[in-house]
């Protein structure tokens, strides 16, 4: 989509001296943003938000329009918007404001949305902490193959966090995260293999997956291959 509406944008100004084309590209679109649907009024908000095409970076702008696209219900820029509430970009680092763009788009099932919620119950931040949500929107975000929620739900269960412990199902989080190439999974995978935890003890498995996660750049997962290599395995 933002690719059609660049095109758009460039044939509203081509016929225009060069001198003119810089200057009334921002005004070509905005006009065409206002005329048009959510998406393409996220998309001039990324644009401001990134400075691209000519664009002199704006969080306000981006703000102004991803708030546009957000009252129409649209997803992506609902979740947009919360991130802007939780970095402070163009407004007030405001993490109750975040949760609530974030929970809207989260209700309609976008599931980036999902998991930055579950961040949030998590850490207590713009929402009381609270670890049983914080696991519900995990396992939604991770339903839809969310890896890094894959892999903090796996967290929750190998720790008790808002749900009984249980290593059966912290390793088949770990499990999905990891194949998807999440380094952190594929240590933490490692970990459970080589103690014998949700699965039977397989140091052979075990050094597979420090050896990914080593390779991923994780340094706990280097440590831990080297080890399991100078007993043996």
């Amino acid at each position: 989509m933002l690719k059609y509406f660049y095109t758009a944008l460039l044939t509203l100004v081509l016929s225009l001296p060069l001198n003119a084309q810089v200057e009334s590209f921002e005004q070509q679109a905005q006009r065409l943003a206002e005329q048009s649907d959510p998406e393409t009024q996220m998309n001039l908000g990324y644009m401001y938000y990134l400075g691209e095409e000519g664009l002199k970076q704006d969080y306000q702008k981006a703000r102004q329009w991803f708030q546009k696209a957000a009252n129409s219900g649209y997803a992506r820029a609902q979740f947009n918007l919360g991130v802007l509430y939780a970095n402070g970009h163009g407004v007030k680092q405001d993490y109750h404001q975040a949760a609530q763009w974030y929970q809207k788009a989260a209700n309609i099932g976008y599931a980036r949305a999902q998991f930055n919620l579950a961040l949030l119950y998590a850490d207590g931040q713009g929402v009381k902490q609270d670890y049983h949500q914080a696991v519900q929107w995990y396992q939604k975000a991770a339903g839809q193959g969310h890896s890094s929620a894959q892999y903090n739900l796996g967290m929750m269960y190998e720790d008790g966090q808002g749900v009984k412990q249980d290593y059966q199902q912290a390793m088949q989080w770990y499990q999905k995260a990891a194949e998807q190439g999440n380094p952190q999974a594929q240590n933490n995978l490692g970990v459970l293999y080589s103690n014998g935890r949700g699965a039977r003890q397989d140091f052979i498995k075990a050094k597979q997956w420090f050896s990914k996660a080593c390779d991923n750049g994780v340094q706990s997962g280097c440590d831990n291959y080297r080890t399991l290599h100078e007993h043996g395995y």
